[in-house]
């Protein structure tokens, strides 16, 4: 709290010159409507806020202005971005599709797709459809249970898509349109190995197949889907510019043959279509009015846009935007995820430690924290790098508000009141929010951890709400009283050793100890370990288990 009133006293002194406490604690107060109630408490800290603000050294408060001041600033500018208005979108006629190669969960950067393609079929009384581009068996190695674990963290994101596509199951009419591109002599059937190709496309030269006739184009066609070629033997190009000046461009591939079982279809296709393909189709038949993809894919609209001219169709409006970096993940990919799940790096993909949405529902994040993160960074091209911590200040303003406090005192030392004159009930916060109450029992053994011990030994520290004591091993009783112990120096939280319950926390942040009993009434909850952290308590057993959610 007395974090929060600086920031509002150095805001106030940068904006008028010196701080009024009466700005300062209409600030407080409009943040923190709940404590209404502790407002002469409250004004006591703005006053000593700012007076120790005054009392800075002048180069200190400069660096807390620009400090704060950033940090105003880039809160009105997240306030103010959002989602702008798609160009020419109508009231009811948006459709927006969002497709993933579902070869593992979603991750962090899956959710972004899922968040702004929801939000504004939603924003334009849309359509919404999840499309699961799964037409490469062996390179992108579709998973079985992905497909779910896709639809259930759309769901928990808070979107309810109005149709499921599935490209393997549809892989037919594909064909169908491969057929009448052939016909129309606008795609054909290459014998080139990909070397040999490679050097026609790189001189602009036509290779031999380009102009076979669309009889025996035809043929070759039919025998590739009776599976009468061989894996890299022959594949069906679309014609395009053999002088484009993107290589990429000339004549690329639409289907190849891969003989490997797929996990929705089986053995039933041997030909599939490339994404590139299929994508395009698919957007023309589900009527797709906008895409939004990243600006590394325009070479894929670029190949596209030639299908459509062909069948004279429409191309949807694109919109490119920039990639989301996040810091503490880099470039982890689902496959290389896959390879350290097998490798025993992570114990499932739910590891509390990885970027999966299945991970951070794990930890406890709301899904509204993750739309709010999303849609803050609206959908502009330019690469964005980013940093968790923004998340976490998302996710903190939800879960504050609602979590229970609970002591957990990890790597734990044991210490003895010797003279105590008397064991009594302790009251705590349970939530300073919703003013709820828990009880502690002060008594002669508690535990406290090794790192307050080493710093505070033989010094005279409260155990917080309960007494003060000369620390030690053998501590010596100082009063039940506040006392001369200052309040904020040398209170530490602490555990009687009847009602401390073998704990340990899992994830990002890996501790071991004492948990209070209380907390075993919040299994699944998000709860704060003061001191500690926010953390969703798992399971109780032998040990209770939590998993770390954010500081």
């Amino acid at each position: 709290m007395k974090e929060v009133i600086m920031k509002y006293v150095v805001q106030n002194a940068a904006k008028y010159g010196e701080p009024n406490e009466k700005a300062v604690m209409g600030k407080v107060m409009a943040e923190n409507p709940e404590l209404r109630k502790k407002a002469k408490e409250v004004l006591e800290l703005v006053r000593e806020c700012i007076s120790e603000f005054e009392e800075l050294p002048d180069k200190k408060r400069e660096e807390l202005i620009q400090k704060y001041s950033v940090e105003e600033e880039t809160k009105k500018e997240t306030e103010e971005r959002g989602l702008p208005e798609l160009e020419g979108a109508k009231r009811g006629k948006v459709v927006m599709r969002f497709a993933p190669n579902p070869n593992g969960p979603p991750t962090l950067g899956s959710a972004r797709g899922i968040i702004v393609n929801g939000e504004y079929a939603r924003m334009y009384e849309g359509k919404y459809i999840i499309r699961f581009d799964d037409t490469d068996p062996r390179t992108k190695r579709p998973m079985l249970e992905a497909y779910e674990w896709y639809l259930q963290d759309i769901e928990w994101l808070g979107y309810k898509p109005d149709e499921v596509i599935y490209a393997s199951k549809r892989i037919p009419i594909y064909y169908d349109y491969a057929r009448k591109l052939i016909e129309m002599g606008k795609a054909y059937t290459c014998f080139c190995s990909q070397a040999e190709f490679k050097k026609f496309r790189d001189s602009g030269e036509e290779c031999p197949h380009r102009n076979i006739s669309v009889e025996d184009a035809l043929e070759v066609w039919d025998r590739m889907l009776e599976g009468d070629y061989e894996e890299g033997e022959v594949v069906l190009r679309i014609k395009t510019d053999m002088k484009h000046k993107d290589p990429a461009i000339r004549d690329w591939v639409a289907f190849r043959i891969i003989k490997e079982s797929h996990p929705l279809v089986g053995d039933k296709f041997v030909v599939y279509p490339t994404l590139d393909f299929e994508s395009a189709i698919e957007d023309h038949l589900l009527g797709i009015t906008h895409i939004i993809r990243g600006k590394d894919l325009i070479d894929s609209e670029r190949r596209q846009r030639y299908i459509y001219e062909y069948f004279g169709w429409e191309y949807p409006i694109t919109k490119h935007w920039g990639r989301v970096k996040i810091f503490e993940f880099g470039k982890l990919s689902t496959s290389s995820i896959r390879k350290d799940i097998e490798r025993g790096k992570y114990q499932g993909w739910d590891d509390p430690r990885l970027p999966t949405l299945m991970a951070f529902r794990r930890r406890g994040f709301e899904p509204e924290a993750i739309r709010n993160f999303f849609i803050s960074l609206g959908v502009g091209e330019n690469d964005v790098s980013i940093s968790l911590k923004n998340l976490y200040a998302e996710n903190r303003k939800i879960v504050d508000a609602k979590a229970n406090r609970y002591f957990f005192v990890w790597d734990p030392v044991k210490i003895e009141i010797v003279d105590l004159p008397e064991e009594r009930e302790v009251e705590l916060p349970l939530n300073p929010n919703t003013g709820g109450k828990r009880r502690l029992k002060g008594e002669r053994v508690v535990y406290i951890t090794r790192d307050d011990f080493k710093r505070l030994k033989g010094k005279v520290v409260r155990l917080k709400d309960f007494c003060n004591i000369l620390l030690d091993e053998k501590a010596e009783f100082r009063g039940f009283e506040l006392g001369d112990v200052k309040k904020g120096k040398n209170i530490i939280h602490w555990l009687p050793e009847s009602e401390a319950v073998p704990g340990k926390v899992v994830g990002e942040n890996e501790a071991e100890g004492f948990v209070e009993r209380n907390s075993v009434r919040d299994v699944g909850k998000v709860v704060q370990f003061e001191r500690f952290a926010f953390c969703r308590i798992e399971s109780v057993g032998e040990k209770l288990t939590a998993v770390y959610t954010h500081p």
